[in-house]
């Protein structure tokens, strides 16, 4: 019975230091892969800091004129899309707006393919021009596109709602100042997102500016850009106002990109 009980004894020892043995090889081999791992971060970070110090060296300029030679016909200079900063977005980029992005900055903001802009600006202005003046409604909440804004409605005729967007103009009939709309143009899908919502409610389309960090459910015609600056707003409101003159032949002198951009002529473009 002793003598069982012994083996019993050098069995479990035995068990025991195998057991150890392969804690001891686990906790290496996980020490190991955590060591790979990190290699592979590290080498991934030092690929992603090369690639920033590489756009850090990107001249603008120099991009646009090779951005130029391929697309000569734009709406304006691209010099002059560069001096409102409408190629310029957020931070942020959500899965919406990545098509539009082609490089960050070295400062983490979003750089809009800018050739790409000017196309979907040609669209947004064709989509705009299917609708009368009388049936289109604008509303731009965000206080650096009031003034082109309001400038846009003044010229065109189009009504315009800034500052606050009145609850139920669309959706509530009993309303005095209940209106009836064919299309909805909104500067921000975030801050005009009352306006956007009832305009669903109720079917009517949507046209709106979107920058990087917008998602554009619910909006049936997007126009991608710099929606925070009042030079940009004032550069895709002075831009639609001539298309929209030109492409309903309407008799109406086509106004001045300064009429929408305070201190145009002495804006530069950036390096």
């Amino acid at each position: 019975m002793a003598k069982t009980k012994t083996v019993e004894a050098e069995v479990s020892q035995e068990e025991t230091k195998k057991s150890a043995k392969a804690k001891e090889e686990k906790v290496a081999e996980s020490k190991e892969d955590k060591k790979a791992k990190m290699a592979k971060l590290l080498e991934k970070a030092k690929k992603l800091e090369g690639a920033v110090e590489e756009e850090s060296k990107v001249d603008l300029k120099k991009k646009v004129k090779s951005e130029e030679s391929e697309k000569e016909d734009t709406l304006v200079p691209m010099e002059d899309y560069l001096k409102s900063s409408i190629h310029l977005g957020t931070r942020v980029i959500t899965p919406d707006m990545r098509k539009y992005v082609y490089r960050r900055r070295a400062d983490g903001l979003a750089v809009f393919n800018t050739a790409l802009l000017d196309d979907k600006i040609r669209e947004g202005a064709a989509y705009l021009a299917k609708f009368a003046p009388e049936k289109i409604i604008l509303v731009c909440k965000r206080e650096a596109g009031w003034m082109a804004a309001k400038k846009f409605a003044e010229i065109t005729g189009i009504r315009v709602f800034t500052k606050k967007y009145p609850a139920g103009i669309l959706t509530n009939t009993n309303l005095e100042n209940f209106t009836e709309a064919d299309l909805i143009f909104i500067c921000d899908p975030w801050l005009d997102k009352n306006a956007l919502e009832d305009s669903n409610k109720v079917r009517i389309p949507v046209l709106s500016v979107c920058d990087t960090n917008n998602f554009t459910q619910g909006i049936n015609q997007i126009i991608p850009g710099n929606n925070k600056s009042g030079k940009s707003l004032g550069m895709i409101f002075y831009l639609l106002t001539k298309t929209y003159i030109e492409s309903r032949k309407l008799d109406i002198k086509v106004p001045s990109i300064q009429e929408f951009i305070e201190g145009w002529d002495s804006l530069q473009p950036p390096k």
